[in-house]
């Protein structure tokens, strides 16, 4: 796993630095500046010195990391143009200085080119740029961008330049990975340690590749810190597996029972059975209506449909509850919610369901999620219960707006899995994992070729299947997500991402599972 940090424990590190080692600031701005130079250098191919490189730099510490980064450039025969956004009045401390010493490197050659930022006019300056650098901002800017922050990002994306953050890209927030306007990166670098805000919501989207940059402060100091959020690596999944007995058989690897499907959406059903055996789950029962069996038994060869008595009505009610006793006994993990519908007699057998399942793993998917909401989850034991949702749904679930939701998606994901004692798969790109202690588990591996109808319903599948196979609750919900994103992500070797469909991705899940075998031994 890789530990992500928050702003405020970067900011005391730094502190940390300079007040207990003695590490003067202006030392940890050259280590950074110097570690930004060499990461540009070797992560941009064949930089041309034929170009000139922008910097945009604000009056703060990332001003002056602009600054430094400018004359490490100029000192290795580049030609640099400079908007800065405070004049030398305006300027103290260590940007201050590093200001003062890129005014006499550049004057050493009269193709860099230095202006005050006046108006919208002087970003023309950076128009034949190959590179433009955001040092604008840093760690301490909070809220929505003002002026004149705002026309700059924007009138800065629009340029035809490669653009690089340093440490965060404007108008994002380092904490939330909220943001409205936001410096839309292809390479962010981020000073000290790698802030959990980059990685998640806007973040995930306009950090572009992410790098870590050395400043100087010791990495035995962050070993001290208590971390709640990480990223998922491959190899951390490959140890989650479920191992096989060699005198395993179909009842001993996992039961999974699947109510799920409806007469107007019965197709969601097939996918999440599917997915459970195509993830290792040795029986799968399918609980549906009978007035869709045909059309399931037409579809499905392994998994067992139990057609229960829908009067002819296509949905799921109370009153099949008592013939699917059994079922919920034998099992060892439900799945449900999949394509079941919202009629106010499935929702109320849904609650039911939920309830008599007797702390027993389970999925709570889709539909299931939405009878769950206006409280309702509040009153039920779900202590082994996993939740799927998507971001509408979550909001939804929370009784919230999608827009305060996105605001601060690591807060209301954590208090969820707190208050209820559940597992939150927070559906997105990318997916985050919660956990009852407060953790927060990022799953970055996945491609835009997953949002697709179906896909939701194979993922309650897998986890089904991995829930009924593993004793660890946790290790099968990373496992599971963590696959199926890998099952999509191989399939781009021979399709592009417009072509993935859901049924792909559960078939290819064998493989996927290969893949790791082969690749992290």
């Amino acid at each position: 796993m890789i530990p992500l940090f928050s702003v405020s424990q970067v900011r005391d590190a730094d502190n940390y630095a300079i007040n207990e080692l003695q590490i003067p600031g202006l030392l940890l701005m050259e280590n950074a500046s110097r570690s930004i130079f060499d990461i540009v250098k070797k992560h941009v191919n064949d930089l041309p010195k034929n170009r000139p490189l922008g910097f945009v730099c604000g009056k703060g510490n990332n001003g002056g990391d602009g600054f430094a980064v400018a004359r490490h450039f100029i000192n290795d025969g580049y030609t640099v143009k400079v908007i800065y956004l405070a004049g030398k009045d305006e300027l103290s401390g260590d940007a201050l200085i590093n200001f003062e010493l890129l005014l006499k490197s550049a004057s050493l050659n009269n193709g860099n080119s230095l202006k005050k930022f006046a108006g919208k006019k002087d970003l023309k300056l950076l128009d034949e740029c190959y590179l433009i650098f955001d040092a604008m901002l840093g760690t301490g800017s909070k809220g929505e961008l003002k002026e004149p922050y705002l026309t700059i990002v924007k009138e800065l994306n629009s340029k035809n330049a490669l653009r690089i953050a340093i440490d965060i890209p404007a108008g994002l927030d380092a904490d939330t990975g909220y943001g409205s306007v936001i410096f839309n990166a292809e390479l962010t670098i981020s000073l000290c340690e790698l802030k959990r805000g980059l990685f998640i919501n806007k973040g995930a989207v306009c950090c572009g590749h992410i790098e870590r940059g050395y400043i100087g402060a010791p990495e035995s100091y962050f070993d001290k810190l208590e971390i709640d959020e990480y990223i998922i690596e491959p190899e951390d999944i490959l140890s989650m597996l479920p191992v096989r007995a060699k005198d395993s058989h179909k009842y001993s690897v996992g039961k999974v029972l699947v109510v799920a499907g409806s007469a107007e959406l019965p197709g969601a059903s097939i996918l999440t059975a599917v997915a459970a055996l195509k993830s290792g789950a040795g029986a799968c029962f399918l609980a549906a209506p009978s007035s869709i069996r045909t059309i399931l038994q037409c579809r499905l060869s392994e998994v067992i449909v139990h057609a229960y008595d829908d009067e002819q009505k296509g949905y799921f009610s109370e009153n099949n509850i008592p013939e699917l006793m059994k079922r919920f006994e034998w099992m060892d993990c439900l799945a449900i919610g999949p394509g079941l519908g919202r009629s106010e007699e499935t929702l109320q057998a849904v609650r039911s369901a939920v309830k008599l399942n007797n702390g027993k793993r389970m999925v709570i998917d889709a539909d299931a999620i939405f009878a769950l909401s206006n409280e309702e989850y509040k009153y039920l034991d779900l202590a082994n219960a996993v939740f799927t949702p998507h971001h509408a749904e979550f909001a939804y679930l929370l009784g919230i707006e999608l827009t305060e939701l996105r605001k601060d998606l690591l807060r209301f994901g954590k208090e969820f899995a707190l208050e209820t004692g559940a597992y939150l798969v927070l559906k997105g790109a990318p997916t985050i994992i919660f956990n009852p202690m407060g953790e927060a588990f990022i799953n970055h591996a996945g491609n835009p070729g997953m949002a697709k109808f179906g896909t939701g319903d194979a993922l309650t599948g897998v986890i089904a299947a991995m829930l009924s196979q593993t004793e660890s609750i946790e290790d099968a919900v990373l496992a599971s997500v963590y696959l199926h994103s890998l099952s999509a992500d191989l399939l781009l070797n021979d399709k592009t991402e417009f072509g993935i469909m859901a049924a792909e991705i559960i078939n290819n899940l064998p493989d996927a599972i290969n893949f790791l075998r082969k690749s992290y031994v």
